[in-house]
């Protein structure tokens, strides 16, 4: 089965994550099938590909806790 996830990178407190197409059951830095995009926590930079991210979907790939988090924050009040 495959999931949308979080593939951490760089130094432990300047980290950095990519947002990768993986198996469920790999490493969380292992190898993983398909790159979506990045995020930045520092700066709050986000940058995807919607459509590789719609045609995962669509064909079945689950989107991790963590990753949807960052693609779809709650809106505060």
């Amino acid at each position: 089965m495959l999931t949308i996830r979080l593939f951490p990178k760089g130094k432990k407190h300047q980290r950095t994550f990519r947002i990768v197409v993986a198996e469920k059951r790999s490493k969380s830095n292992g190898g993983f099938v398909d790159d979506l995009g990045f995020f930045i926590p520092q700066t709050k930079e986000l940058k995807i590909d919607q459509d590789k991210l719609s045609r995962w979907q669509k064909n079945g790939a689950k989107i991790s806790t963590g990753a949807e988090k960052i693609l779809s924050p709650k809106h505060s009040s």
